[in-house]
C-alpha cells in the first residue's frame, strides 16, 4: 500500500459534504468531534467552512433558544450512518479554517476523515448557516447559490 503525503490525501478528496473527526482546540472538550465541510468549492476557497456535530441535543438546544429553528439541524443515525446517536449541529456557529489545518492534524495523526455526508443534508446545514442571525455576511454569500 502507497502511503499518501497528508496534503495530497486532504485536498485530492475534499469537498461539500467531507467530514472529518478531529480536536477542536477552542473547545473546552478534549473529545473529538465531527466536522463537515460546506464549502460549495473547498478546493477553490481561501478557507473551509466547517459546522460541528454534537450528540448533546438538550444542551446545544438550550444554548440557541434565541436562534430560528432551523439553525438546529438534526441528524439521526439512519441519515448518516457515521452518527451512532441522534445528533445536532449548531449552524449558529461556523467554523474556518484554513485548508493547512487539516493537513497539519492529519500529518499529526490527529484527524480522522469519515464517509462523505449526502447532498441533502448538506444544503439543510447551508440553509441553516443562512438562516443564522449570528453569521457574517461573507459567510452566507460563500454558501449561497
Amino acid at each position: 500500500m502507497v502511503d499518501v503525503p497528508p496534503e495530497v490525501a486532504i485536498k485530492a478528496t475534499i469537498k461539500s459534504g467531507s467530514v472529518y473527526y478531529f480536536v477542536e482546540e477552542s473547545f473546552s472538550s478534549h473529545e473529538p468531534h465531527y466536522f463537515i465541510v460546506l464549502n460549495r468549492t473547498p478546493i477553490k476557497d481561501n478557507v473551509i467552512l466547517l459546522v460541528c456535530a454534537s450528540s448533546k441535543i438538550e444542551k446545544v438546544t438550550r444554548r440557541r433558544l434565541h436562534c430560528p429553528s432551523e439553525t438546529l439541524v438534526s441528524i439521526s443515525p439512519v441519515q448518516y450512518a457515521v452518527f451512532k446517536y441522534e445528533t445536532i449541529i449548531d449552524c449558529n456557529n461556523v467554523f474556518e479554517k484554513p485548508i493547512d489545518h487539516l493537513v497539519d492534524k492529519l500529518a499529526q495523526g490527529k484527524l480522522r476523515s469519515e464517509d462523505e455526508m449526502a447532498p441533502i443534508l448538506v444544503a439543510n446545514l447551508r440553509e441553516g448557516v443562512i438562516a443564522s442571525p449570528l453569521i457574517e455576511e461573507y459567510i452566507k454569500e460563500l454558501l449561497k447559490d
